[in-house]
């Protein structure tokens, strides 16, 4: 597998932070920069070696003159066994199911608002979706590697799965037939979201308990995934804050 790299002061912050690098890469010119140094006394923190070049060296080892003067060898990504994250949540939980959600940027944005409104795991399909590749792991301000993310080859019958263990599944669509608003949402849920421009596919449509929608003003019919992902994921979080430890599952257990 090929190694993948990112770039900017705060991406590569953040990548820090999650311990997501490999390796620090800084610009000469730039190792004095106020901004730089912290970067560079965490990268000794954690033992990392730091490489440095002229300003346009990495910038071609980048493939951008946009680099701030810092980037770095991203680890590789590890995803979540789905069956392991099945059983430590033991049919309690949050979880967060994205269906075909197709450009790094959205999904980047998805899993930030994820763990910021305590998503236990957030789950992708195999096929027809964006990976967690670079772009999405800077887009995500380091959430990739803090939430759990897995991928499945088969989509319906995880959802089937999730149902059989008590798992209640919400489809989000501009059809749905209940507001977000009037909805439970402290059930162990599966929030589902679709894709960027078909939405929902039939068959995750036909698996999910209920189809809802977020009540627009104006002339809008529809927000972009990572916004929607975003309302409706804190109004889940809104509404499970009374919820006890023993019905509540933290993203703690699932480290």
């Amino acid at each position: 597998m090929t190694k993948e790299s990112l770039y900017g002061i705060h991406a590569v912050g953040a990548a820090l932070d999650s311990k997501e690098l490999l390796e620090l890469w800084v610009a000469t010119e730039r190792r004095s920069d106020g901004r730089v140094v912290p970067l560079l006394q965490k990268a000794m923190e954690q033992h990392l070696p730091v490489h440095e070049w002229r300003s346009t060296a990495l910038g071609r080892r980048l493939n951008t003159d946009k680099h701030q003067g810092v980037g770095g060898l991203l680890r590789d990504f590890s995803e979540q066994d789905f069956e392991t994250i099945l059983a430590q949540l033991a049919g309690r939980g949050f979880l967060l199911v994205l269906d075909g959600v197709l450009d790094p940027h959205n999904l980047g944005a998805c899993l930030r608002s994820a763990e910021a409104a305590g998503v236990d795991a957030v789950i992708l399909p195999k096929d027809n979706a964006c990976p967690v590749n670079a772009t999405v792991r800077k887009a995500s301000a380091g959430s990739a590697s803090r939430v759990p993310v897995c991928t499945v080859t088969n989509l319906s019958r995880t959802l089937s799965v999730l149902q059989e263990t008590g798992f209640w599944l919400v489809g989000m669509a501009g059809e749905g037939t209940q507001s977000l608003y009037t909805l439970d949402l402290k059930m162990p849920l599966v929030m589902v979201m679709g894709g960027e421009e078909k939405g929902l596919r039939r068959l995750t449509r036909e698996h999910c308990d209920y189809l809802a929608h977020i009540p627009m003003m104006g002339s809008i019919e529809s927000l972009n995934v990572s916004v929607a992902t975003g309302v409706c994921l804190f109004e889940a979080a809104r509404q499970r804050r009374s919820l006890s430890p023993a019905q509540h599952v933290g993203q703690e257990k699932l480290a």
